[in-house]
């Protein structure tokens, strides 16, 4: 089987979180992937770059895509992790993408749509994305794809270590929205402590990210 990376770009006033960096346009969000949350929560976590979170605040409270929100941690004077509820209203890509055992690496705002970095075990799941984006009115493009050998045999410089825990992680459902399993779980699978899974995480998806891009022939923007 061939894996693939994709970045596809996708546009929508409902898609989560539009409203809010249109009206702090500085701002820029990426999710935390290695939050253990509790599946059953709802909340879901961000770290969020901004000059101004009064105004990013204030995005979020005309937002209608979020619910409650709470700044949880302040990293440093521009830098801050959120926790978010969603509404009714939200649309969400990353169930659709969960559920052909794919994973967002990466994801930005370029003003008003998302450019998505995504992995997915073969070329055929992105069919699933496109289904969910035309029945919701979501414009979608195709930016790059890229095929490789399956995760399960190709080091794309990961080490052993990080290999393992990107697949516990991929098949208790981690990376699922809501997730299926806490980063205690993925922990209790590979017998260590959460620091070191949420570690072997981080860096795996790094790693996966550099290579991605690296083998694009082309540099990043």
């Amino acid at each position: 089987m061939t894996d693939i990376k994709a970045v596809v770009r996708v546009e929508h006033p409902d898609i989560v979180l539009t409203a809010t960096v249109t009206h702090a346009p500085g701002s820029k969000v990426r999710s935390v992937s290695e939050a253990g949350t509790d599946p059953t929560s709802g909340k879901f976590f961000y770290h969020i770059e901004s000059s101004d979170f009064q105004q990013f605040e204030d995005g979020l409270r005309n937002d209608s895509t979020i619910g409650k929100f709470e700044r949880v941690i302040e990293t440093r004077d521009d830098e801050a992790i959120y926790s978010f509820e969603y509404t009714d209203k939200a649309k969400i890509l990353s169930p659709v993408i969960s559920d052909v055992n794919g994973v967002i690496l990466d994801m930005a705002n370029d003003g008003s749509a998302w450019i998505l970095t995504t992995w997915m075990p073969e070329r055929t799941a992105l069919a699933r994305l496109w289904d969910y984006a035309q029945a919701n009115d979501i414009d979608i493009d195709l930016l790059r794809v890229n095929e490789y050998a399956s995760l399960g045999n190709t080091d794309a410089g990961l080490t052993d270590s990080q290999r393992e825990a990107l697949l516990v992680a991929l098949e208790r459902g981690y990376f699922e929205e809501p997730r299926n399993a806490t980063l205690g779980d993925v922990a209790a699978d590979l017998e260590i402590s959460q620091p070191a899974a949420g570690g072997l995480l981080r860096r795996g998806i790094k790693r996966l990210i550099i290579s991605s891009l690296r083998d694009d022939g082309e540099p990043p923007d």
